[in-house]
């Protein structure tokens, strides 16, 4: 049994932090990394949650990248890859244990620089439709380019495990995400589109997002191809089993962001610009989830369930008693049964004052109208506005959920130009970092006591 599953099993009550690793002052997995986990020792944290570690496309976000396997080279610096070792018994065996996505990630990163960065919708046909003979003596002629981004790969995984390690050592759990869709310009697409819902010139049919919501009026049309669930049926979700498999090698625990898509998706026509057109269709994910159980036993799942959620959705979460996830800046509101409000989070849920895809907690208070930042005051049961952050900490912390996680944005009680994304805007998000002077030694001793005086100290 994992450690996280061991710690739940003894109704322990957990506290992190969400950062992702370009947040850190250098935005690699360097020093920095390493003081880092040792800030959460000091604080008295045992949780970093991150998000996913892949290699970005041009905007940024890390719920688009070029791989669902690959970690994104910008974490190290050259320096560390700069003179490969391809002799290295550890790399040797490192390699072939990774060929079932390493050799099509490399060949398309190497494909994509040959291309100028174009889709690989729009490479030569051959290179498309991936043509043995094309493709073996393209990675005759450049083999070089290909084995470096191996030796990229495996500087990367070295140094997360490095890390994770060092956690370990620390008592420090690592709690990992994965984007429920991948990019359509991405190697698994390019590598697997039998796996797709794709047309005969590789575009897609039909496109995932979501409808409208909290965050956008006309929804938010993501763009990722749909999975042919059937097709995945048929090797026992192979692919998906691989990915899973991947991210517990590297993390503690898992969530798996937008989980309702595997139980139904928003299918929205590939044509349409915006998400407001489009239906829900099931999904296999029951199949899935039923498949990983037989094979893996009890997995340390995290399940985000934000949004429309249906009975149905809280079903299939409660089947495989995965966590589902509260953000306490969606709780007030005047319905007594809203599952972000405090007394409604059991200790099923992971609680949160606010996610990466929130306005810091300060920022989304002062955005607020005077009538409603008296509620929350009211509600929060201070009278100082100056205390609404620490106040919905506290809150976070003294809920039953098994694990309350705190962005650091919060933790500081920064305003709205800390902000890590804004939902359905391309530019600007995902470039905020942190500077180590902010991270005081009262921030450390505040910390602490508000843990064990929640009782979430370990």
């Amino acid at each position: 049994m994992d450690t996280y599953t061991s710690l739940i099993k003894q109704q322990k009550r957990l506290a992190g932090v969400l950062l992702h690793p370009t947040a850190l002052p250098s935005g690699k997995l360097d020093d920095d990394a390493f003081l880092w986990l040792d800030f959460i020792t000091n604080a008295g944290l045992n949780v970093w949650q991150v998000l996913p570690l892949g290699v970005p496309q041009s905007n940024h976000s890390p719920y688009q990248c070029y791989s669902a396997f690959a970690m994104n080279p910008a974490l190290l610096d050259d320096s560390d890859y700069r003179k490969p070792d391809l002799e290295n018994i550890n790399y040797q065996q490192w390699y072939q244990q990774e060929q079932y996505w390493l050799a099509d990630y490399a060949l398309f990163m190497s494909l994509k620089s040959v291309f100028e960065q174009s889709a690989w919708t729009d490479w030569d046909t051959l290179y498309r439709q991936r043509d043995p003979n094309a493709l073996a003596q393209f990675s005759i002629k450049y083999r070089s380019s290909i084995d470096i981004i191996y030796w990229q790969q495996y500087c990367l995984y070295q140094r997360w495990h490095a890390l994770r390690d060092y956690a370990h050592q620390r008592d420090i759990l690592l709690f990992g995400d994965i984007p429920i869709f991948v990019a359509h310009d991405s190697a698994d697409v390019w590598a697997n589109p039998e796996l797709f819902l794709l047309d005969e010139h590789g575009q897609a049919q039909v496109v995932a997002g979501v409808p409208p919501d909290y965050f956008s009026e006309t929804g938010q049309r993501w763009g990722n191809p749909h999975y042919n669930w059937e097709r995945m049926a048929h090797d026992d979700f192979n692919w998906w089993m691989n990915r899973l498999e991947n991210h517990f090698m590297l993390f503690d625990l898992v969530r798996i962001d937008h989980f309702r898509g595997l139980e139904s998706a928003w299918v929205i026509p590939a044509h349409c610009q915006t998400a407001m057109e489009g239906q829900w269709q099931k999904a296999l994910g029951d199949q899935l989830l039923s498949h990983l159980k037989e094979v893996k036993g009890d997995v340390a799942i995290i399940a985000e369930d934000l949004g429309i959620i249906t009975p149905e959705v809280t079903a299939l979460r409660e089947k495989y008693q995965l966590a589902g996830m509260s953000v306490l800046q969606f709780s007030f509101d005047a319905f007594e049964d809203n599952p972000h409000k405090p007394h409604n989070i059991g200790y099923d849920r992971i609680v949160y004052t606010g996610t990466h895809d929130n306005d810091t907690s300060q920022g989304w208070f002062d955005d607020q109208d005077s009538d409603r930042q008296a509620y929350i005051l009211k509600t929060l049961g201070i009278d100082n506005t100056a205390q609404v952050v620490d106040a919905l900490i506290e809150s976070a912390f003294n809920s039953q959920a098994q694990l309350a996680i705190i962005p650091l944005q919060d933790f500081l009680g920064f305003s709205s130009e800390a902000r890590m994304n804004l939902p359905g805007v391309s530019e600007g998000n995902w470039q905020w970092q942190f500077q180590w002077q902010v991270l005081h030694p009262e921030l450390v001793t505040k910390i602490h006591k508000a843990l064990t005086q929640s009782g979430r100290l370990i």
